[in-house]
């Protein structure tokens, strides 16, 4: 048994997964930026770091939006397939570059602009895909 196609209210509820997912890897990454210089060579130093880290708002913003996702994403299992929702929410592979250049400023190179342009292509197709299987049954 096939799912329902996606909608355009589907998709946008998958971008905001995505968004939410890519947001998510923000503030863990923020979290630790600052505790990137300490030396975790025992014990004492990954208690001090775990604490470091766990006083950390990035942290908790964080959680928080994995908990979002998780939500969201129950729903849209419930209404679409697993192969193509998962596809489709591979805009974060896209997102989160964006967000590495504008708030951590990283250094994306052309070879990974270029795999990330396939990515797109890629996930375009699966979203075209689903439209196919729409009335066939088993």
């Amino acid at each position: 048994m096939f799912k329902k196609k996606i909608t355009l209210k589907m998709l946008l509820v998958l971008i905001f997964v995505d968004v939410f997912e890519t947001f998510a890897h923000l503030f863990f990454k923020k979290s630790v930026l600052p505790e990137s210089a300490l030396q975790i060579n025992n014990l004492g130093g990954a208690l001090i770091f775990l604490k470091a880290i766990f006083s950390s708002p990035f942290l908790w913003c964080g959680l928080l939006m994995v908990f979002l996702v998780f939500i969201t994403w129950s729903t849209i299992l419930s209404k679409i397939d697993l192969s193509v929702a998962v596809s489709v929410c591979s805009f974060s592979y896209i997102l989160v570059p964006i967000v590495s250049i504008i708030f951590l400023h990283e250094n994306i190179g052309i070879l990974r602009w270029i795999g990330i342009f396939f990515i797109l292509i890629g996930i375009i197709f699966v979203a075209l895909s689903s439209k196919e299987r729409t009335g066939e049954s088993l």
